[in-house]
């Protein structure tokens, strides 16, 4: 695929997209079409009031640099650990605390209620703590056992 825009920043760190007709759009963000199934597939760079401007299909499409700014950007915007492992809980009743290993380091979080968990397809689960952050278990089933034993109390 051919890339039919340029992509910079500009003194105010925005990225600025320069179509292939010589058009300027300041202040452009990337969003993920799928951020969970099919993070590097479908992204779209948007205006401040949403308007697409731009389609990537598959960011491996890209040349580096562009790829580099975009990637720089989402990593910016999205914030979703990845947990590795539940160490423990304080209780199987809610609200608890979990005591998480995540891609980002330990951390521990309180679960208002089991309605923060959320079943993603067939193996993801979305957590969410009392502060709204999300927190991502990718494939459930690959998790270790004592991890899937806790899973299970409150699925």
């Amino acid at each position: 695929m051919t890339c039919n825009f340029q992509l910079t920043r500009n003194s105010f760190e925005h990225l600025v997209l320069i179509s292939g007709d010589g058009t300027v759009h300041e202040n452009v963000s990337p969003v993920r079409a799928f951020p969970i199934q099919s993070p590097d597939e479908g992204v779209s760079l948007v205006l401040e009031d949403g308007q697409e401007v731009a389609w990537i299909d598959r960011l491996s499409d890209l040349p580096d640099a562009i790829r580099a700014l975009v990637d720089a950007e989402l990593a910016g915007r999205e914030f979703m650990p990845e947990i590795q492992k539940i160490e423990s809980i304080s209780s199987y009743a809610t609200p608890c605390t979990w005591y998480v290993k995540t891609d980002r380091g330990n951390t521990a979080f309180v679960l208002k209620g089991e309605e923060d968990i959320r079943r993603l397809g067939q193996a993801s689960i979305l957590v969410s703590d009392n502060h709204g952050i999300q927190f991502l278990i990718r494939d459930m089933h690959a998790i270790d056992r004592h991890s899937r034993k806790i899973l299970d109390r409150f699925l």
